[in-house]
């Protein structure tokens, strides 16, 4: 395997299966630029826990004989270890806090994560084309949890594009006990994906629009990572109204700083079809639950109960219209 450094941090890329298993030759040449250009790779910002954190990831097992089962709601690894091997390893993935995206068994270690992302995994799941020995690009990836999922689902290239490095150790995590499989992350922005691949089969881009200052460039960057008729999968905060109806902010939302556009379902899909997406869908509209967003051991901060109104959990703390989130599926032209 061949280890990266990443602003003193050691990013595991598998860089010979990852360029492998890229099938265009434009994925290719990006991968290996990437490869060869450790400037691509940096952020620009030192974290002062990254010692901490490359010290958890070196201490965490490697097994070289697990049963791995990546269809399950948490995604599996069972090997053999004594009681105290199971409370080291309890306690170093404790040390890769807050746990996002999940959740996660391994080594019989259940990672209760602040999102329960197999709910929104089993929204999506039946909508998805076949992903069997497709190639899939998720953007916004956090520890990569969907990237995990569509590996299981039979995808042949799982690949998540995730700024945040600790969400990219705490993958590398995942992987050493998951094994060399179809999923990869890389430590990089949407902004470092080039504009003209069009050979990802599928695009995922969840919970990430609303962080976008232009919504529409974004959607417009998506499209240009797709194959002609590849599918978009777009999830994504919207509000109720009709296709004229856009909220902004004007400081925080449910205590969220960066969030900039909040569009109706209709209005988004108007977006998309000015665009040139065809075939665009709303699959589904829910509101965010205090279920499927909370606090928990593995994160322990302020989560959804605390951004809503106690008194009126229709409204958050800034009297906005509660979190509500649509599932949009699209075809690029």
């Amino acid at each position: 395997m061949f280890q990266l450094s990443v602003v003193g941090c050691t990013a595991m890329i598998d860089w010979e299966h990852l360029i492998t298993h890229a099938k265009e030759p434009a994925l290719k040449r990006w991968i290996e630029k990437i490869r060869d250009n450790d400037d691509c790779l940096k952020s620009g910002e030192r974290h002062g826990d990254l010692p901490r954190w490359r010290k958890v990831l070196d201490a965490l097992p490697e097994p070289e004989s697990a049963l791995v089962d990546l269809s399950l709601s948490a995604p599996k690894s069972e090997f053999n270890q004594s009681e105290e091997e199971h409370l080291e390893l309890r306690e170093n993935l404790q040390g890769l806090h807050p746990w996002r995206k999940g959740p996660f068994d391994l080594g019989g270690v259940k990672i209760d994560t602040e999102w329960r992302s197999d709910f929104k995994w089993d929204r999506i799941e039946p909508h998805l084309h076949s992903l069997r020995d497709r190639q899939v690009l998720d953007v916004g990836s956090g520890n990569g949890y969907f990237c995990w999922r569509m590996a299981g689902a039979g995808a042949s290239l799982a690949l998540g594009v995730e700024p945040s490095l600790l969400f990219n150790l705490q993958f590398d995590a995942c992987r050493k006990m998951l094994g060399q499989r179809a999923a990869h992350l890389l430590p990089l922005g949407i902004e470092a994906v080039p504009r003209d691949l069009y050979c990802f089969d599928t695009v995922l881009s969840m919970g990430v629009l609303y962080h976008r200052r232009d919504p529409l460039d974004h959607l417009k960057h998506l499209q240009q990572c797709l194959r002609p008729d590849g599918q978009l999968l777009l999830e994504t905060l919207v509000v109720p109204g009709d296709v004229s109806t856009v909220l902004v902010p004007e400081g925080r939302y449910a205590r969220m700083r960066n969030v900039w556009f909040l569009p109706s379902a209709d209005a988004l899909c108007r977006w998309l079809k000015r665009l040139g997406y065809r075939e665009v869908t709303c699959l589904d509209i829910n509101k965010t639950t205090v279920e499927e967003q909370r606090s928990t051991q593995w994160m322990r901060f302020e989560s959804l109960p605390q951004c809503l109104q106690s008194d009126n959990t229709e409204f958050t703390v800034e009297a906005l219209p509660a979190p509500r989130r649509a599932i949009i599926s699209a075809l690029a032209p």
